[in-house]
């Protein structure tokens, strides 16, 4: 069993992360920042917290019960994803045992076979792109930590990510999209999440970015 924290537990992909992990029977807490509204839709037995992933006071009251430290938010500015991993590795920074961080990035990071990050492809959809932006930073974050602090990077398709069957399937890439036969990059957020969990526990992409698609 593994202690697991997931920062943005209420939103798509960590309320999925959280009943994946919770259903192969690990301990788990959720973080949302408002549990009056989102513990209800969360599997009975998860114990949901007040919790910010860009609060360092928050990270640290949680991270001491964690092994792995899921970093699964969403709906602000394109400033929230790269603040977010700034905040995560400043309060890990020097702790006993720090928590494994496992962020849930953004598909369009990922390059195309030119080294490009499809982010910058003129015809990406302008109204993704903020988000794509921050998401791209925050990677950078990552890279570029030198703390010792182990984290990795999950990203789903660029495009077609939505929610759906999970299959327990998929296939793994690092750098640019997995694909199908038809050249599509395609995954459910279930089958995302059981490659979230997979990772925290396999880990097989220490410091460094990894992809999933069918």
């Amino acid at each position: 069993m593994v202690n697991i924290v997931v920062f943005g537990a209420g939103g798509t992909a960590g309320s999925r992360i959280v009943r994946e992990a919770f259903d192969r029977g690990h301990r788990v807490v959720a973080a949302v920042r408002r549990p009056e509204a989102d513990a209800p839709y969360l599997p009975a037995g998860v114990r949901v917290v007040t919790g910010d992933a860009t609060s360092v006071r928050s990270v640290r009251e949680l991270a001491p019960e964690a092994d792995a430290l899921v970093v699964a938010i969403g709906g602000g500015d394109r400033t929230l994803w790269p603040d977010a991993a700034r905040t995560v590795l400043d309060a890990l920074r020097g702790m006993p045992a720090a928590p494994r961080v496992i962020h849930v990035g953004g598909g369009a990071t990922l390059l195309d076979p030119a080294g490009t990050p499809l982010l910058e492809d003129p015809d990406f959809p302008a109204e993704y792109r903020d988000a794509a932006l921050g998401q791209a930073e925050a990677l950078d974050v990552y890279r570029s930590s030198a703390d010792g602090v182990t984290w990795t990077y999950v990203c789903p398709p660029p495009l077609e990510f939505h929610p759906g069957e999970r299959t327990g399937r998929y296939r793994t890439g690092t750098d640019q999209p997995v694909t199908d036969a038809a050249g599509r990059s395609v995954l459910s957020y279930e089958d995302l999440a059981v490659a979230v969990v997979d990772e925290i526990e396999n880990s097989r992409f220490r410091n460094m970015r990894f992809t999933a698609a069918y």
